[in-house]
């Protein structure tokens, strides 16, 4: 009697352990499907909370998991640590820093990286908050500056030390801003009793006329209304144009002396995409069809931050809701051709926008719903919380946001050797 030949599952390889490839790696698990997923971290990152560790709100464990403790019930998942430096799409074949591996199916979920616009005096001075290590970074130079600024003699010295900068009026720079402002005028100030904190300057910048551009006009109002009851100068249709370390230039010629520049003005597809042999649109992002394969590659789906992908004659925005609806319909297309069915196309549902601006702040827009204030910043808490990949994460989350809610306390405030 024969041998029956052995069927080999296909493999699937997705790059990119965000919200797109943990997504798409989840749908998959329980399919009859090999599955390496692949990214030079080993954590999933919870991106929107990054702010909050650079503001000494949360620690990094807070907001980051393990990629192999999420899968350690899926035995068809392996993890692969690297680095993907190519890829051979004629071939079928990812190139890392640690060795190769085929594919029969690729998804590119890279996600994205802080866009500095060519601005190269920003990028080698400023301060960019798209990773766990750039908000540390943060952290502990905003605590420096205080250290510094508290034994500084000279006025125009200190001045300049406490002087901090967040150019960008998305949710990023909103909710920056509104959360230094809270950790310097409800934390620092009750410690650093010799500082006069009227020497203080947080300054929230924007090239054009408008906050949070995707939200209705009225809570645009309300958001700059709040920042400046927290002491934040927003300035607005301000555009930098140099910064040094320790002035940042504007155009029309205005320089402010400051140590620290946070640059949350921008975002573009990961450098990977640049080495592939793919076509591509603004922002590095690669085109895609309306399944989100790459054209004549229907093997290949590039999903979330580097996806080009136009909807109403704009395309869609680099926000983790959309990396996450293309996750699911990508899964849901790869089952399709294994088993020779037909594709099904991708609509973005809209989920709304929100941002929070600090304590009992925030702004909500969700279809004909709109609000603001505490119900706002409810909504904002709950939403985020129920998005965090673990329930230790979770319930460490939500303690610490309730201490915080409190005793207007950040216990986070540790200078690193980092």
């Amino acid at each position: 009697m024969q041998n029956e030949a052995v069927v080999k599952k296909p493999h699937v390889v997705i790059i990119g352990a965000g919200f797109g490839g943990i997504r798409t790696a989840r749908a998959l698990a329980k399919q009859d499907v090999k599955i390496t997923l692949i990214d030079k971290y080993n954590y999933h990152l919870f991106q929107p909370l990054l702010y909050q560790v650079a503001t000494a709100g949360l620690s990094v464990d807070d907001i980051a998991y393990p990629v192999r403790a999420i899968f350690r019930e899926q035995k068809n998942v392996d993890f692969r640590l690297a680095e993907v430096s190519d890829v051979d799409f004629d071939n079928k074949v990812v190139s890392m820093n640690t060795g190769n591996i085929a594919y029969d199916y690729l998804i590119v979920a890279v996600g994205g990286m802080t866009n500095y616009f060519g601005m190269k005096s920003m990028e080698t001075n400023g301060f960019g908050m798209k990773t766990l290590d750039e908000s540390v970074t943060i952290r502990n130079h905003v605590l420096r500056m205080f250290e510094l600024a508290a034994h500084e003699k000279d006025a125009d010295k200190r001045r300049a030390l406490l002087t901090f900068v967040i150019v960008g009026g998305g949710p990023t720079g909103v909710e920056s801003a509104g959360a230094l402002s809270e950790l310097i005028y409800h934390v620092m100030i009750r410690e650093y009793h010799h500082l006069n904190f009227k020497e203080v300057r947080i300054m929230l910048v924007e090239a054009s006329d408008k906050l949070l551009a995707t939200m209705p006009e009225e809570l645009r109002e309300v958001t700059v209304e709040t920042l400046i009851r927290k002491h934040v100068e927003v300035r607005m249709c301000v555009q930098v144009t140099d910064y040094d370390g320790e002035k940042m230039s504007l155009k029309g010629g205005e320089v402010i002396p400051t140590h620290t520049v946070v640059w949350a003005a921008g975002v573009k597809a990961s450098a990977l995409m640049d080495t592939l042999d793919v076509e591509q649109a603004s922002m590095r992002r690669a085109i895609v069809n309306d399944f989100l394969q790459l054209p004549n590659r229907p093997e290949v789906f590039v999903i979330g931050d580097a996806a080009h992908y136009v909807q109403g004659e704009r395309p869609l925005p680099m926000i983790a809701p959309v990396a996450i609806q293309q996750a699911d319909i990508t899964a849901k297309n790869i089952r399709n051709l294994i088993r020779g069915k037909e594709l099904k196309k991708f609509v973005y549902k809209d989920v709304g926008n929100m941002a929070t601006i600090g304590r009992n702040a925030a702004v909500v827009h969700m279809g004909a719903f709109k609000t603001h204030g505490f119900i706002a910043w409810s909504i904002w808490s709950l939403v985020h919380i129920l998005r965090l990949i673990d329930f230790r994460n979770r319930a460490v989350v939500f303690v610490k946001w309730m201490w915080d809610y409190l005793v207007y306390e950040r216990v986070v405030r540790i200078i690193t050797r980092q």
